[in-house]
C-alpha cells in the first residue's frame, strides 16, 4: 500500500521543487481543465453520486456541488493575478533606504483527503484552490462513495498529469498512509475524531493542516424573529442533503412561548419542501444502513429519557430501503442525552427552551465551539450580544448555510469544530508560503551599529530611539 503512494508523492515532490515557481498561465490551464472536467463529465459523476447514496438528485448534486465548484474556480481565475503578485510593504524609517515585501510562492505538494457527503464540493473545491496557488496536489476521496472516488480518479487522470494532479482510492488503511505522507500542506474535511488521527499523522513529518471538522452548531430564535420565515430557512438547511452537511442546523434554541409556533411553522415548510419523503427525487437518503441505525438510536435514546419525538410526516407504509429518513423534531431535548453529545448529521432537529439571550449563550459557550451559528431576528442589540459573545467558525443572520456560499469570506473551524479557513484568498494562501524579503540599499547606514562600540553608536542609538 505505502508502495503504490510513496512513487506518486515523490513524483509530485520531485516536479515541486524542480519548478519551485508556477507561472500564472500555468495555473489558469490547470484551473481551466478542472472547469472543462466538471462540463464534460459533471452528469456522469451525478449520476456516480446518486448510485452511492441510493437516492440523491442530480439537481441537489448541480446545486450544492458542481455550481459551488464552478464559482470557486471562477473567483479563482478572475483574482488571481492580485493574489499571486508581490505585495509590497511600508518600510520603517530608521531601516530607509532598503525595501520590503513578501513574495507568494506555492509550498509544493499538497495533500486532500475529502468526505463522502458532498463528494465532488470537498474533494475538488480544495484541489482547485491548492492548484491555483501553484501546488502539485494528491487527493483521497471517500471509500463510502466507491462509484463516484472511482469516477473522478479516471476523469482526472484524463486531464492531469499524475505528477500535477491525482485521485488515490482505497479504505481506511490506505487513508492513514496517506496522512503519514510529508505533504507541504495536508487539507481534511470530515469528522472530529478522525481529524484527531490526520492531525496526529501529520505532526510527525511537521506536515501544517487545515481541519475541517464539523460539531453541533446551534440555531437561535430571538423573541424579535418572524417565526415562519425562520422555520422555512431552518428546515430548508436542516433537510438539504437529509441533514448530511457539518454545517446544517443541530439544534435549535428558542423562548418557551414560541415553541408550538415553530413546530406547526417547521412541519409546514418540511412539507412544502418534500411532500412526501419516502421515494421523493429530491430528498436525499442516507449514506449507509449503518448511519440510519445510528440516527434511530439517538432518537430512541431521548424518547426513554423523557423527550418528546415530533415526526414531521407519517412513516412510510411499508420499507422500500430507500433510506430516506422521515425529519424529527425531538422536544424537551436535554444535556444528558446522547443527540446533543455527539454531530447529529441527519434530518433530527433537537428544540430546546431558553428564556434569554444570555441563557443560550451560556448554554453554547458551555460546549465545544461550534463550526457554524445561526440567528433569527429583528433586534440587533440581541444580535450583537449573540455575535460578540459567543465563537464559532461562522456565522449567518437570518438564513441557514449562506456563509459558506460567499467566496470574499473565510470559511473553517474554530477548537473542535476544526482549524485553518478556506475559500478565496483566504484558501489561496492558505496554500501559499508568504515569503518575507529584504532587499538593502547600497546607501544603508547599518555599518554604523557594528562593533566596536563607542561614542558614535551611543549618537546613533539616541537617534533611533526618537524614531522608534
Amino acid at each position: 500500500m505505502t508502495l503504490s503512494l510513496q512513487p506518486l508523492f515523490d513524483a509530485q515532490r520531485a516536479a515541486s521543487r524542480v519548478h519551485a515557481e508556477v507561472p500564472l498561465a500555468l495555473r489558469r490551464d490547470r484551473l481551466q481543465r478542472m472547469r472543462r472536467l466538471l462540463e464534460r463529465d459533471g452528469a456522469a459523476l451525478a449520476a456516480a453520486v446518486n448510485a452511492d447514496f441510493g437516492n440523491r438528485s442530480a439537481q441537489l448534486t448541480e446545486v450544492a456541488d458542481l455550481m459551488v465548484l464552478r464559482a470557486t474556480i471562477s473567483d479563482a481565475l478572475r483574482h488571481l493575478a492580485r493574489w499571486s503578485r508581490p505585495q509590497r510593504v511600508r518600510t520603517p524609517l530608521y531601516l530607509l533606504p532598503a525595501r520590503g515585501w513578501v513574495q507568494r510562492q506555492p509550498l509544493g505538494v499538497v495533500g486532500v483527503i475529502s468526505p463522502w457527503n458532498y463528494p465532488l464540493q470537498l474533494s475538488l473545491g480544495p484541489a482547485a484552490t491548492a492548484l491555483a496557488a501553484g501546488n502539485r496536489v494528491m487527493l483521497k476521496p471517500s471509500e463510502l462513495t466507491p462509484r463516484t472516488s472511482a469516477l473522478l480518479a479516471a476523469c482526472v487522470a484524463r486531464d492531469f498529469a499524475a505528477d500535477e494532479f491525482c485521485v488515490v482510492n482505497g479504505d481506511a488503511e490506505l487513508a492513514a498512509t496517506f496522512s503519514s505522507l510529508p505533504f507541504d500542506h495536508l487539507f481534511f474535511t470530515g469528522s472530529t475524531s478522525v481529524g484527531r488521527k490526520v492531525a496526529a499523522a501529520a505532526a510527525a513529518n511537521l506536515t501544517p493542516t487545515t481541519l475541517e471538522l464539523g460539531g453541533k452548531s446551534p440555531c437561535i430564535l430571538d423573541a424579535s424573529c418572524r417565526v415562519e420565515d425562520a422555520a422555512a430557512k431552518i428546515a430548508h438547511g436542516k433537510l438539504l442533503n437529509a441533514g448530511q452537511t457539518c454545517i446544517a442546523p443541530d439544534y435549535v434554541l428558542l423562548p418557551p412561548t414560541m415553541e408550538g409556533a415553530f413546530v406547526q411553522a417547521f412541519t409546514q415548510a418540511a412539507n412544502r419542501l418534500f411532500p412526501r419523503f419516502d421515494g421523493n427525487p429530491d430528498y436525499a437518503a442516507l449514506v449507509g444502513e449503518r448511519h440510519a441505525a445510528r440516527l434511530d438510536a439517538l432518537v430512541a435514546d431521548a424518547q426513554a429519557q423523557g423527550a418528546r419525538v415530533h415526526a414531521v410526516a407519517p412513516p412510510p407504509s411499508s420499507d422500500s430501503g430507500t433510506r430516506q429518513m422521515v425529519p424529527r423534531l425531538v422536544l424537551g431535548a436535554t444535556a444528558d442525552m446522547a443527540l446533543m453529545q455527539q454531530e447529529i448529521f441527519g434530518p433530527v432537529l433537537p428544540v430546546i427552551a431558553c428564556e434569554s439571550t444570555l441563557e443560550a449563550i451560556a448554554f453554547i459557550n458551555a460546549r465545544q465551539r461550534p463550526l457554524a451559528l445561526y440567528w433569527f431576528g429583528d433586534d440587533t442589540a440581541q444580535r450583537d450580544a449573540v455575535l460578540q459573545g459567543t465563537v464559532s467558525g461562522g456565522v449567518t443572520v437570518n438564513d441557514t448555510l449562506m456563509h459558506i456560499a460567499h467566496e470574499g469570506l473565510p470559511f473553517g473551524g474554530v477548537g473542535e469544530s476544526g482549524w485553518g479557513a478556506s475559500h478565496g484568498e483566504t484558501g489561496f494562501l492558505r496554500f501559499t508560503h508568504e515569503k518575507a524579503v529584504f532587499a538593502q540599499s547600497r546607501w544603508a547606514g547599518g555599518k554604523l551599529l557594528y562593533p566596536p562600540y563607542g561614542p558614535r553608536f551611543d549618537r546613533m542609538m539616541g537617534m533611533l530611539r526618537r524614531l522608534v
